[in-house]
């Protein structure tokens, strides 16, 4: 029997059931999660490659969202971020050849020789780097690398940020150490191999937040003052059993040309760190920069990174709060503490619509929303990178209905996503 044939057995096993609920949640539809497993896996037997397979298994990676900490991660702040039930999933098989393909609906299909480890520039932005980057990871730490053939699906919203991306970057290397390695390397070193590849082979300069978020599993706050070493605590949360469902609204805003808006952040609060003579706002304390205000300002004359860096200071506090709250299964405290993170988004942080794009202001029109809609009730901010996107929120298991309804008449037919927490880091799923 063929390795593809024992796959699709198991997916009739109460084995793979119990996985599901554990990927998913007790309120999953089992029978339409089963048909996506065993569409991909129907793909991967037919393709041209299939009677060249060996070992052959199926693997799920979460998408992520980000609780709190907006823009500390660069720097070296705390972040606190939870892995969700939209996931990359894939069937993966292994190849005597020295090529790893990866076919996914929607995109072009990769084939990559990986006897050649090395940087390619005209593979910057393209999933073949991140293929040989993090081949070239496990490479470098003298672990097993080989032929893979992997076909994927992924249900994580491209562009709403919940990190697509770092969920594929993930999951090849999870496959690299199934297939290969027997598992050797743990969730965070994965997540550290997919940020090698996008720094240095995919040519994107990112954080760590996104890739650990979607590796490890559960609610996790994230410390960054070592980045070469992140202390990662987890914290099991149901925000469902609190009374709330979490939620992003899409606001389908144009992400494109705000690239100068993203970068001024980093820049302009390390202009500030350097007021200090250090090199990221983590090493500057709030008593010091209190204390230094009226000769800071009239030092860099930028009145905006001032705020900018205020919003740092404050957040990064404000993540060890919502911490804390989550440990003391204390919702209405953890609440307060994402309101404020709003707020403070908004006021200080000035990333919720571009400076240079003031006509168009659909995430202020969400938030808005949401004001209007749930009052004092449940909680929301502006989500991820911001000026365009998404927002997150908090509702009243009382409220979705009616609230739902009426933002997706204004922001369309689903814009709006509820999320659970995923408990499971990546993982191998058949077994």
């Amino acid at each position: 029997m063929s390795t593809i044939q024992k796959l699709t057995e198991t997916l009739e096993t109460d084995m793979f059931t119990d996985r599901l609920i554990e990927l998913y949640g007790t309120h999953t539809d089992i029978r339409s999660m089963k048909k996506r497993y065993r569409e991909v896996l129907q793909s991967h037997g037919e393709h041209p490659l299939a009677p060249r397979y060996r070992d052959s298994a199926l693997f799920s990676t979460a998408g992520r969202t980000e609780l709190g900490g907006n823009h500390t991660d660069h720097n070296r702040g705390r972040v606190i971020a939870a892995s969700i039930q939209l996931d990359t999933i894939a069937t993966a098989s292994t190849i005597e050849e020295p090529t790893v393909t990866i076919v996914s609906p929607g995109f072009p299909d990769v084939s990559i020789d990986i006897t050649d480890l090395s940087v390619r520039e005209e593979e910057e932005g393209t999933t073949d780097a991140l293929v040989r980057g993090i081949a070239h990871a496990f490479s470098r730490r003298n672990l097993r690398t080989g032929g893979l053939v992997i076909h994927t699906h992924t249900n994580v919203l491209k562009g709403s940020g919940l990190s697509s991306s770092a969920a594929i970057e993930v999951l090849i290397a999870t496959v690299f150490n199934s297939l290969y390695n027997d598992d050797a390397l743990s969730p965070v070193e994965l997540a550290i191999i997919g940020q090698y590849a996008e720094n240095e082979f995919f040519g994107k300069p990112s954080g760590l937040m996104d890739q650990i978020a979607c590796a490890v599993g559960n609610v996790v706050k994230i410390d960054f003052q070592d980045p070469v070493h992140p202390v990662v605590e987890t914290i099991d949360v149901d925000f469902l059993g609190a009374g709330y469902q979490l939620m992003v609204i899409d606001t389908r805003g144009d992400h494109s040309d705000l690239t100068g808006d993203y970068a001024a952040i980093p820049s302009e609060m390390k202009s500030v760190a350097a007021y200090f003579n250090r090199e990221v706002l983590r090493e500057v304390t709030l008593d010091e920069f209190t204390s230094s205000l009226k000769d800071l300002r009239s030092a860099i004359g930028n009145d905006r990174a001032v705020l900018r860096a205020f919003h740092f200071l404050k957040e990064n506090q404000r993540v060890d709060e919502m911490h804390q709250a989550l440990r003391s299964n204390d919702i209405e405290s953890y609440l307060d503490a994402v309101r404020a993170s709003g707020q403070s988004s908004y006021q200080y942080l000035q990333n919720v619509y571009s400076s240079s794009h003031p006509y168009e202001q659909a995430v202020s029109i969400a938030l808005a929303m949401c004001s209007h809609l749930l009052g004092g009730d449940g909680a929301f901010r502006v989500h991820g990178g911001g000026f365009a996107g998404t927002i997150q929120v908090y509702v009243p298991l009382s409220l979705v209905s009616d609230f739902t309804g009426k933002i997706e008449e204004i922001f369309g037919t689903g814009s709006v996503t509820p999320l659970t927490v995923r408990a499971l880091p990546t993982t191998r799923v058949d077994r």
